[in-house]
C-alpha cells in the first residue's frame, strides 16, 4: 500500500508541474520571452504529468491549435493511466 501512495504523490506533483509550466509558457508567450521547450512538456507527460498538462492546455487555451499536443497529450493520458493501474496491480 506504502508503493502506491508513493506513486500516487509523484503523479500528483508530476502533473503539478506539467500544470505550472504550461501557464508559465503561456505568460512567456504573451511577454515574447524565451520559451519553455516543448521536448519539455512531452518528457513530462511520458514521466506521468499528461494529465496536468492538458488541464493547463485547456485552462489557458496554450497549444491548443497544435495537433501534436491535442492529440498526443490525450494518448500520453491513456498511456499514464494504464502504466499507473498496472503499477498498482503488479508492485
Amino acid at each position: 500500500m506504502e508503493n502506491i501512495s508513493s506513486w500516487f504523490i509523484y503523479l500528483l506533483v508530476a502533473n503539478v508541474i506539467g500544470f505550472y509550466l504550461m501557464f508559465k509558457d503561456k505568460q512567456k508567450a504573451k511577454q515574447h520571452a524565451y520559451r519553455i521547450p516543448e521536448r519539455t512538456f512531452w518528457l513530462l507527460a511520458i514521466l506521468g504529468g499528461s494529465i496536468g498538462l492538458y488541464i493547463g492546455m485547456q485552462t489557458f487555451r496554450h497549444k491548443t491549435k497544435h495537433k501534436s499536443f491535442t492529440i498526443g497529450i490525450p494518448i500520453f493520458i491513456i498511456v499514464n493511466v494504464i502504466s499507473f493501474i498496472g503499477l498498482i496491480f503488479f508492485l
